[in-house]
């Protein structure tokens, strides 16, 4: 399947596509413009005993989800996406309409009707690292589930969370729901990885 999103290609030590291992985006052309989408998370992890004589005992496991995501409206489906990375100034808020504001990678409008995954990385395309908190939520005007301040993310931190139900992780309305904010902490400015993947209906 050819990878022709280049920013997800891209991004600086593969962080998209291999070590945090989220998305695998893949616009394909046809008669229109399709998407599928991969949304992979996966951790590995040991825990072992010191020993002072002898092996130590050792634990390992692995936990691995993958939901793939097919081109359409329905349940386990997208069909808009948005990939980007943004600025915020110091002690700022990035408010993002999702309704019909941002362009996708080929300069289509996104007009999302359903939220369904969403993927925040708090550091820049190059691996600079920032040096203050970005929290998703609050503002006004914003998308259900999103209106009070929720967890910040530190410096090199990653958010991510996907629903692929019907219901999506939220439904956006234009002009009175359809604000995502990305508030920035005092101190810098910041530079941040986002994507969006959504239903446009």
């Amino acid at each position: 399947m050819p990878i022709i999103n280049k920013y997800l290609l891209d991004n600086a030590q593969n962080t998209l596509l291999a070590s945090t291992d989220d998305f695998l985006v893949a616009p394909e052309w046809v008669s229109i413009m399709t998407m599928n989408a991969q949304f992979r998370t996966s951790l590995s992890m040991s825990q072992w005993v010191p020993a002072v004589l002898g092996a130590a005992p050792v634990w390992s496991g692995s936990f691995e989800q993958i939901i793939n995501l097919t081109a359409g409206n329905s349940t386990g489906q997208v069909d808009v996406g948005y990939a980007a990375e943004r600025t915020v100034a110091s002690a700022t808020n990035d408010d993002i309409d999702l309704s019909g504001v941002l362009t996708d990678v080929f300069g289509n409008p996104v007009t999302m009707a359903k939220l369904v995954a969403l993927l925040i990385i708090n550091k820049q395309r190059d691996g600079t690292p920032n040096t203050t908190n970005l929290t998703p939520g609050g503002g006004t005007n914003t998308i259900p589930g999103f209106s009070s301040a929720l967890w910040p993310i530190g410096p090199g931190g990653i958010f991510k969370i996907v629903s692929p139900a019907i219901a999506g992780l939220a439904t956006v309305t234009a002009n009175t729901g359809d604000i995502l904010r990305i508030a920035n902490s005092a101190g810098a400015q910041a530079k941040y990885q986002i994507v969006l993947l959504g239903r446009s209906s």
